[in-house]
């Protein structure tokens, strides 16, 4: 078997293996550490670092304001809006009840100024669905409670017209068919447009919530980034009795003036999109409430007039829809003396003031009413019912048109403190980025006029 040996190397000495060859990442690492041995090697790496820090304030900066700008012109543009048509849609739906039950009991000398508010409830109900489907994108729980409403309001406005035709003829039939059209509004419409109501509410809400967050990340990025500016600052002062560098103080300041901008003007953002929702969007909740109870008050009264007790409450002895009056108005109390606490100046407290100054007349003319027709003498509370200035309807009038009117004011003050809190973030992405970069910029320059004094 032959053996083979290695021959020596010149010289007598022992071979030497060939050097080993290192990754290209390996490579970078030791040249970095040898580079770091060096004063103009580790001012490079400062440099570098530096303007990374500085960059990297800019992007978190602009990435944070530009998701919170979004969800402010959400709150402006869709989910407030997109919440006022929910509410706009069971307002219609309730009123047109109201209108229905109204123009029924005049038989069949129907006012056309009642024939025309039904008429304009239903139509507007129908442009708001469609104006919800087309701004709820592809939110399943909203298109479901729209396509209900779109299946059902049809129904409903077909047992309307037949309770109508039924009673032009003198047939009791009409009330029957009345009764549960208010039934199908009750049980299904209302709800459905209430449920879409609260979904399109809780978006606005976190909407709210994700513009008013503040931009954490950002503001460490930028605490980060002047500290570090900072420090080289202080190195170099005490390497070179220097007081200043140029470059670096201009880089300290341009992010500075960015870091206060956003802590500033988000907090302007803040304070007016909270001004937005305590004052603006919950005072439009419970003004919505509000009417919307009086609404229902309203249609229960009249069907009081309509069943004439056929339908019994739970208690099987008084009236379903006195008792279902009764719980709404003390509902309206309710709602009433809270936006009065929620109103914040004299135009919001005036038509409040009003709506429940109405209310007190209307319950004393609805007990009036109430009274005459327990008596028996129907024909007589009618007229105290759906007649002129001195009914209980023309109390109802004042009620729903102060509340109307509330329910514009706090909207003007929504939309108003809203775009303020969004103007407060206008121009801060540009303004970031710009002086991001020249902070960058500023502090690559002022490490490098240091080293051309190693040249």
């Amino acid at each position: 078997m032959a053996i083979t040996t290695r021959a020596p190397a010149p010289g007598g000495g022992a071979a030497v293996p060939p050097p080993r060859r290192g990754t290209a990442f390996r490579e970078g690492v030791e040249r970095l550490r040898a580079a770091a041995t060096t004063e103009p090697g580790r001012l490079r790496i400062i440099g570098a670092v530096l303007a990374v820090l500085v960059l990297l304030f800019g992007a978190v900066t602009v990435a944070e304001v530009s998701a919170r700008s979004s969800a402010a012109r959400d709150v402006v543009g869709r989910s407030q809006p997109l919440s006022a048509v929910a509410a706009g849609i069971y307002r219609s739906l309730a009123d047109a009840d109201t209108a229905a039950s109204s123009g029924f009991l005049t038989s069949g000398q129907e006012p056309r100024e009642i024939r025309e508010r039904y008429e304009e409830d239903i139509a507007t109900a129908s442009r708001l669905l469609v104006e919800a489907a087309a701004g709820t994108r592809a939110d399943e729980e909203s298109r479901r409670e729209i396509a209900l409403l779109g299946e059902q309001l049809p129904r409903y406005t077909g047992l309307v017209e037949q309770a109508r035709a039924t009673n032009r003829q003198g047939l009791p039939l009409g009330g029957a068919y009345l009764r549960y059209a208010n039934e199908q509004m009750t049980t299904l419409l209302l709800p459905a447009a209430q449920r879409l109501y609260e979904t399109e509410t809780g978006r606005l809400h976190r909407d709210h919530d994700e513009a008013r967050a503040w931009p954490s990340a950002s503001l460490a990025a930028g605490v980060l980034a002047i500290a570090g500016l900072v420090w080289a600052q202080r190195r170099e002062y005490r390497r070179t009795n220097r007081v200043f560098n140029q470059g670096l103080v201009a880089a300290t300041a341009a992010t500075v003036v960015v870091l206060l901008w956003l802590a500033v003007g988000h907090g302007v953002a803040r304070a007016g999109l909270g001004e937005a929702r305590s004052d603006g969007q919950e005072s439009l909740k419970v003004l919505g409430d509000a009417r919307i109870a009086a609404l229902q008050a309203r249609a229960s009264e009249n069907l009081t007039l309509i069943a004439r007790g056929a339908v019994l409450a739970e208690d099987n002895k008084s009236d379903k829809y006195d008792v279902d009056f009764t719980t709404n108005v003390k509902a309206l109390d309710a709602g009433l003396a809270a936006a009065l606490e929620l109103a914040d100046d004299d135009a919001g407290r005036g038509p409040v003031t009003r709506a429940a100054e109405g209310v007190a007349q209307w319950k004393e003319r609805h007990a009036a009413a109430r009274e005459t027709d327990l008596r028996g003498d129907y024909e007589l509370a009618l007229p105290q019912v759906i007649g002129g200035k001195d009914s209980s309807g023309a109390s109802f009038d004042v009620v729903d048109a102060s509340l109307a009117q509330a329910v514009e004011h706090e909207q003007r003050e929504f939309t108003r403190a809203a775009e303020a809190g969004l103007g407060a973030l206008g121009g801060l992405m540009t303004g970031a980025a710009v002086l991001a970069l020249a902070g960058a910029t500023a502090a690559v320059l002022g490490i490098g006029r240091r080293l051309s004094e190693y040249r």
